[in-house]
């Protein structure tokens, strides 16, 4: 198929646009552009040899119903197979320049997402013990990056810190049993690992009240049903003022929160194996230990009118042997792409890439949490995707012609710098394999975290046998996996 969409009227054909980044907020851009009607040929880079993003590594273990968006976000690549490829296990900077995607590709979307997680300035911060919670949150989840990771569940007590969505993740996992993580999809060394946990106490700190609270009400919700643990909550760090009263009237979801946590406030303890204690009103002001984190000293908060937390001069000291700092996450500057320290995004207006000048850099563009930093949920991705895709399409016409306009030209540049690239039909064999592991252990799937496995699994099987959709399955000769 041709068109014309090039100053003077030349004729060419599709677009050719790739996406950096294969979690929601890029895989949603390449269901905007795939429907758009425009005609495209869109190329997914990813630095994993597995796509999904935050769906699947951010998601908690215990949330399937979450991370089944992933069948909606892998759609284009089984049903425009001629359209849109996965070109998995590609890092941008280290196998290919962002100026040599300019000359292979009309368009350059960016959505590498928020990787880094924050942590809180205080005394005692860096010492081993002390975590960003992302940390936690990528070990947990079998993110290549924390295969190697462990921490410390000898203990009897962890302070998870922050009021969102990450803290809540964090806690339930700590309170679970292992039977009940064994049934999740986390990596077998995370369920040897937290069989033998110790730990009895989980301190969740949120530095501001209930009526500032960050958490959605399904994550919330699973704070309350958790088997294996008591949520203690007192009473009085759920009173509200005047004119947090009048702010809830205008959080309907919010003032539901509230009401529901007034009433667990009031279950009796029912003597279960761990205990959770839910905390408004506590920030950790310094952690304390020689050469390892054994305690975390807490002041009480106070509101100020505008609805910011102030510290009352009141202290208490907690036992604890792990902290995890779930306060946030930022972006990380990536060599030669323009970032705003400011923000902790790529400088943009509308999701068109920007210099130091203001001035639009053409043919660049960025969405998800790279455009407008790590808030909203996965859904909030497609409207953002959209707003890119639309301002993407609309520049089309003027935009310079890439240099190489073939499928097969990237490819051989990335086989030339050793780049092992995954296609789609190789993440299909990892996750044909880990499911398979997870029926063996009675769960939906059981995560590969390694890099050097998830590369082995992606190859081809003996004998393999290519299925309707493009992709292959061992026949019964083929080798299983294991």
């Amino acid at each position: 198929m041709t068109r014309t969409f090039a100053p003077g009227g030349e004729t060419r054909g599709p677009a050719r646009i790739v996406v950096v980044g294969a979690g929601p907020a890029g895989l949603y851009a390449v269901t905007e552009l795939v429907e758009s009607g425009h005609p495209v040929k869109i190329d997914v880079f990813e630095r994993l040899p597995s796509p999904f993003g935050l769906v699947r590594y951010g998601v908690a273990p215990d949330n399937q119903k979450i991370k089944s968006v992933a069948r909606v976000l892998g759609a284009p690549f089984t049903a425009h197979p001629a359209t849109v490829r996965f070109l998995g296990n590609v890092s941008l900077g280290r196998d290919i320049s962002r100026h040599e995607l300019r000359r292979f590709y009309d368009a350059v979307i960016y959505a590498f997402g928020a990787a880094d997680g924050r942590m809180l300035d205080i005394p005692g911060s860096r010492l081993p013990g002390s975590f960003a919670a992302n940390e936690f949150v990528g070990w947990y989840s079998g993110h290549p990056d924390a295969a190697e990771r462990s921490f410390p569940l000898h203990g009897r007590g962890v302070a998870v810190v922050g009021a969102g969505n990450v803290a809540l993740d964090a806690a339930r996992v700590l309170a679970r049993s292992a039977e009940e993580i064994a049934a999740t999809d986390v990596p077998d060394r995370v369920v040897t690992a937290l069989r033998c946990s110790r730990i009895t106490d989980i301190y969740l700190l949120c530095r501001r009240g209930p009526a500032q609270m960050k958490f959605t009400p399904v994550e919330l919700r699973g704070l309350g049903e958790l088997s294996n643990a008591d949520l203690i909550i007192d009473p009085t760090e759920l009173a509200l003022s005047e004119s947090e009263r009048a702010e809830l009237a205008g959080r309907p979801q919010v003032e539901r929160m509230v009401s529901t946590l007034r009433q667990w406030a009031d279950r009796p303890l029912q003597g279960k194996p761990r205990r959770i204690h839910l905390r408004f009103l506590r920030s950790p002001v310094a952690i304390l230990g020689d050469d390892h984190v054994n305690a975390v000293v807490v002041e009480r908060n106070e509101l100020t009118e505008d609805g910011q937390a102030r510290g009352s001069g009141q202290y208490e000291v907690l036992d604890v042997n792990l902290v995890l700092h779930a306060v946030g996450y930022q972006v990380r500057p990536i060599a030669e792409l323009p970032y705003d320290s400011g923000t902790e995004t790529l400088r943009n207006r509308g999701g068109r890439l920007m210099d130091g000048q203001g001035r639009v850099l053409p043919g660049e563009y960025v969405t998800g949490w790279a455009k407008r930093g790590p808030t909203g949920v996965i859904g909030t991705n497609r409207a953002d995707a959209a707003q890119t895709v639309k301002n993407l399409l609309a520049d089309l016409p003027d935009l310079a012609p890439p240099r190489h306009d073939d499928d097969r030209t990237v490819i051989e540049l990335l086989e030339h710098r050793g780049a092992e690239v995954v296609d789609w039909a190789g993440w299909l064999r990892l996750d044909s394999h880990e499911i398979q592991a997870g029926r063996r252990r009675g769960s939906p799937r059981v995560k590969t975290p390694d890099l050097a496995a998830m590369l082995d699994r992606t190859q081809p099987l003996a004998h393999e046998e290519p299925t309707d959709d493009g992709a292959s399955t061992p026949s019964p000769a083929g080798r299983t996996s294991g």
